[in-house]
């Protein structure tokens, strides 16, 4: 089979479309042939050993898939035929074929296709479990993100009213990221520049309940003075390069929090959480109060580019890899 393979830690540049042996079946595995999968930020970082997890050289790039099952065990919830996304969580994606535990297998709704679903779990999932768990989204409140035309971002400005915010605002970089902002759900978008002031007076001084920051950087201190009491910053990752520091005296003057959401880590912690987010997530997509991403499309043999679009900033919405 094909896949787009990490034999150097040198990049997304050393992601090679090489040729290796299907992946062996295995109690309990569901067979799929695999037809998308998505690119997250992780697979930049583990490109260039740079993540937590480091599997072992030569491995195949990728978290996320869609396509049909093959094969399913008999007690398995899918069957041969099926419409399915899945996760891998580290590697092993973008293949023509993969073998996933049935547990880490769903089915995909009727009204979402192949590419778009290769770009829901690792996001929106992890988007769900930022404003419901760790964030407490309550009805009504405000959300503003960061990042907002990337991967994450857009997920946010998707899914964020249909799990209760009553307004969401948009951090962007450009007037580009700001139309795609705005096509995906924004209420407001506000550009980097100034967003600061931008925001307050948006809010008429009050600030925003939640921020939700994969970028990190610089910006971190505006992110906690944006906050109303009460308000929360979840940190989901540092695609702007810096990790910041915290003066935890601002958290006490104005009752504030700043929450980590390693959506991976609690998964891999919490067996059965990964279900219980998709019985909520998926009756939403399949009644349309979720609308699927509409993911930018890369070929196979174009997935060192696919992957190096998020190092370099340019990607725009979920990254998909095709392969079929």
């Amino acid at each position: 089979m094909r896949a787009a393979q990490v034999s150097k830690l040198e990049g997304p540049e050393s992601i090679e479309v090489v040729d290796i042996p299907e992946p062996a079946s295995y109690p309990g595995g569901v067979v799929i042939d695999v037809h998308a999968a998505g690119v997250a930020f992780p697979d930049v970082l583990m490109s260039r050993g740079l993540y937590q997890m480091k599997p072992e050289l030569p491995f195949v790039v990728g978290g996320e898939i869609a396509g049909i099952v093959r094969e399913a065990p008999e007690d398995a919830h899918v069957r041969p035929g099926d419409r399915v996304l899945a996760l891998t969580m580290l590697g092993n994606a973008m293949a023509e074929v993969a073998v996933i535990p049935a547990q880490m297998v769903f089915a995909l709704p009727d009204n979402i296709s192949l590419v778009a679903g290769a770009g829901i779990l690792f996001n929106d999932l992890t988007v769900h479990f930022c404003l419901r768990n760790r964030g407490r989204l309550a009805e009504g409140e405000t959300v503003l993100v960061h990042g907002a035309a990337g991967g994450i971002g857009t997920s946010t400005l998707r899914m964020a009213a249909a799990l209760g915010a009553g307004r969401v605002i948009a951090v962007v970089s450009t007037e580009e990221k700001a139309r795609v902002a705005r096509a995906h759900g924004a209420t407001d978008v506000v550009l980097t520049e100034g967003w600061l002031a931008a925001v307050k007076e948006l809010t008429g001084g009050r600030g925003v309940d939640i921020v939700l920051d994969p970028v990190g950087g610089d910006r971190f201190t505006d992110s906690l003075r944006s906050l109303a009491r009460g308000g929360r910053l979840l940190v989901v990752g540092f695609t702007g390069g810096e990790i910041p520091t915290v003066r935890v005296n601002r958290l006490l003057l104005n009752n504030i929090e700043v929450v980590g959401a390693a959506w991976g880590e609690w998964v891999l912690s919490h067996p059965g959480y990964l279900q219980q987010q998709w019985a909520e997530v998926e009756p939403l997509l399949a009644a349309g109060r979720i609308a699927p991403p509409e993911p930018v499309l890369y070929p196979l043999e174009r997935a060192a580019e696919a992957v190096a679009s998020l190092e370099n900033r340019t990607a725009t919405g979920k990254v998909v890899v095709t392969l079929r």
